[in-house]
């Protein structure tokens, strides 16, 4: 997945930055945004921030923002353009750096950015550098749209970035989600969902993504 990103990192940065995407024309991007600025928050870890578009929005509505992501390409792409400080950090680093990242955090934000099968440590570690009232912000494929007529099940599936525009060169896999595997996963590690959306393409007529919102399971506080 690792080499997919960064051999393919320019292409991404190009599709994103020129539009090129129709689902985030048709809302996604819009979504993600309105759902972390739902509570104004001052201080936002973007979760796999790839180019820095998210945090870049982010910061123009007043947000500190500090983003990560594994690829050192796309950080490098997200720091050419500013809004935010932008590391260079694998998941699996979280836990072990959270200090280095200048939380805690009033909202770590996961736009498409959880593809892995193992999520646990990932979460695990984000509700550490949240504060104890903090919210996760999940954005990520509709399951009813992105299951392509294949098997209702969890598992491995293919991204080959068709019709995002030329220039990709690598396929990337990607762990593929059922509804209640996405509750089971955050339950697990002690997140509490308050709030499921499914932003939609109106014209279509089929949703464009889920979105996700939990709390620690702790926190006590209903939005």
């Amino acid at each position: 997945m690792l080499r997919s990103w960064d051999s393919n990192a320019g292409a991404w940065t190009d599709a994103v930055r020129e539009r090129r995407i129709p689902s985030r024309r048709a809302g996604t991007d819009a979504a993600i945004l309105a759902a972390v600025l739902r509570t104004k928050p001052p201080c936002v870890l973007d979760v796999g921030c790839g180019e820095g578009w998210l945090a870049r929005a982010l910061a123009a509505h007043g947000c500190r923002v500090v983003g990560i992501d594994a690829s050192e390409a796309l950080v490098a792409s997200a720091q050419a353009l500013g809004g935010g400080t932008f590391v260079a950090m694998t998941y699996e680093a979280i836990g072990a750096r959270a200090s280095a990242l200048g939380g805690p955090f009033d909202v770590a934000v996961c736009n498409f950015s959880l593809l892995d099968a193992e999520l646990a440590p990932l979460l695990d570690a984000l509700r550490g550098v949240l504060l104890p009232r903090g919210r996760l912000v999940i954005q990520t494929v509709h399951p009813w749209v992105a299951n392509g007529g294949e098997r209702y099940a969890d598992g491995w599936r293919e991204e080959t970035f068709a019709g995002f525009g030329g220039g990709f060169t690598t396929a990337m896999p990607w762990y593929f989600r059922t509804l209640e595997s996405w509750g089971v996963a955050l339950g697990a590690s002690r997140f509490t969902i308050e709030r499921i959306a499914e932003p939609a393409d109106v014209d279509a007529g089929r949703p464009l993504s889920l979105l996700i919102e939990a709390v620690p399971a702790n926190a006590g506080h209903h939005s």
